[in-house]
């Protein structure tokens, strides 16, 4: 794990390409000293929960998850997923050993499918938690010359490559140690989802007390300059706890 020291930062931007997500306004914080994963979760370690308790997770109980049809060899075979935007489908079978249904995980890939009770049951498990919006943009906010994981080619249907996770380290990691900073999976973190800051300068920020959506972070390999330009270390969305895709995710902290 990376040890991170007492520190003061800059959290938030006054340059929000979607005001919608609350990233502003900048606001100056410290965080007291803690310690964050340098990568997401892999495939291999969320399986030592599965295999040591036989935990199901939600998207494998509720018979599969949702799918971005350009990992899909018949997307039109897999019903669009109510209520969302028409390259995502609803696959049987998805979940975080198969992410798209049918192949297997890889195990150095981040795991992928898990609603955010999947993700505390991993933590309790390994006694850890999830790190607060502020810690986890701290870490990621030295981004040297980092080349964040994302869409490269024309969005949704023209990549230039097929659409697909990393491997955890397969990344040019941050000054801090931190690989995947910006990309390659939406992150979940402690924080309930709020869209109005206070300008002040706060120390150790939790989030909002209340509300029905959480924050993820960081932008994926979904993210796109011209559709979802959601890959700096203040990006932000919010996310309801249920949701399972193949791009969210999330890393550990103490």
């Amino acid at each position: 794990m990376l040890e991170m020291p007492q520190t003061e930062f800059l959290m938030g931007t006054n340059a929000a390409q979607h005001p919608e997500d609350g990233e502003g306004p900048e606001r100056r914080i410290t965080l007291s000293p803690y310690r964050i994963n340098a990568t997401a979760v892999s495939n291999a370690e969320f399986a030592q929960l599965i295999n040591a308790t036989g935990y199901l997770t939600h998207a494998e109980g509720n018979g599969g998850s949702q799918v971005f049809k350009g990992r899909l060899h018949d997307p039109d075979s897999h019903r669009i997923v109510s209520g969302k935007v028409p390259w995502w489908r609803w696959v049987c079978g998805a979940h975080w050993a198969k992410p798209d249904g049918a192949d297997p995980a890889v195990p150095d890939h981040p795991v992928v499918h898990v609603k955010r009770a999947d993700v505390l049951a991993h933590c309790q498990w390994r006694g850890v938690r999830l790190p607060t919006e502020a810690e986890w943009e701290n870490a990621a906010t030295l981004q040297a010359s980092i080349r964040p994981h994302i869409w490269q080619g024309d969005f949704p249907d023209r990549p230039l490559s097929p659409p697909n996770t990393r491997a955890v380290q397969d990344a040019v990691p941050n000054d801090y140690g931190m690989y995947h900073s910006c990309g390659n999976v939406w992150e979940w973190v402690a924080d309930r989802f709020n869209r109005l800051h206070s300008p002040r300068p706060d120390q150790n920020p939790k989030g909002a007390l209340n509300g029905q959506t959480h924050v993820v972070k960081g932008g994926s390999y979904l993210c796109s300059p011209s559709y979802c330009a959601r890959f700096r270390p203040s990006s932000r969305r919010p996310e309801v706890p249920d949701s399972t895709t193949c791009h969210l995710g999330f890393r550990v902290a103490i």
